[in-house]
């Protein structure tokens, strides 16, 4: 399920390209400071619950838009990927719900630093980088696809996940009833069962990168 955020042990420096690859740094997760603050309640409510209130928002909203990030690190010279566990058992990439007027990339700074550097520091301090992939909800009931399906004439949700380049080192503070966990890519790869469709295709997303380990 991934390991959860501790001690680690650095990787060796090494650079391995490709002739079509976009090189990507990333660093040790003994690099970063992780902690916690006071615990937030979560929703208690069921399936048809979240239906319900999907379909009064989207009637009162419009269709929903979100933003996610995709933040990695090194753990025994391997990339993983920075995700929030909660409940023990629902894993999600950090993000959320744009606000009427903003623009994806504000959107996402400010949820990145309410959900992993509460009471830390601006939102100006996330480097947010491409647009990787969009998802779509085609109707309440359904499962996020990485298309939009011919026949979804007004779809509820759209979802788009975004790189975010880690610098050598920062905090990251969480509340206590949520863990933040490192899951190496090779386990998350196509394994939509535990991780839900999106974090699942994660890996196929970054592909197009070589991943370049820095040891500090």
């Amino acid at each position: 399920m991934g390991f959860p955020i501790g001690a680690s042990q650095h990787g060796e420096s090494h650079r391995s390209t490709g002739p079509d690859c976009d090189v990507l740094d990333i660093y040790p997760l003994s690099c970063y400071y992780f902690g916690s603050t006071d615990a937030v309640p979560w929703k208690n409510e069921t399936v048809a619950d979240r239906t319900l209130r999907m379909k009064a928002n989207y009637d009162s909203r419009g269709m929903r838009n979100c933003v996610a990030g995709v933040m990695l690190v090194e753990l025994f010279k391997h990339p993983h990927l920075l995700l929030l566990q909660i409940r023990n058992s629902i894993f999600k990439l950090p993000g959320g719900r744009l606000r009427p007027g903003e623009s994806d990339v504000d959107c996402l700074k400010r949820k990145l630093s309410s959900k992993l550097s509460v009471g830390e520091g601006s939102c100006a301090e996330w480097e947010v980088r491409e647009c990787l992939g969009t998802w779509w909800r085609p109707d309440f009931e359904s499962l996020l696809y990485p298309f939009l399906p011919l026949n979804a004439k007004s779809p509820k949700e759209c979802t788009k996940v975004f790189l975010v380049k880690l610098p050598e080192s920062r905090r990251f503070i969480v509340p206590k009833n949520t863990r933040l966990i490192a899951a190496p890519l090779c386990q998350i790869h196509n394994n939509a069962k535990t991780y839900g469709p999106v974090i699942s295709g994660v890996p196929q997303l970054l592909s197009k990168f070589s991943f370049n380990i820095v040891e500090p």
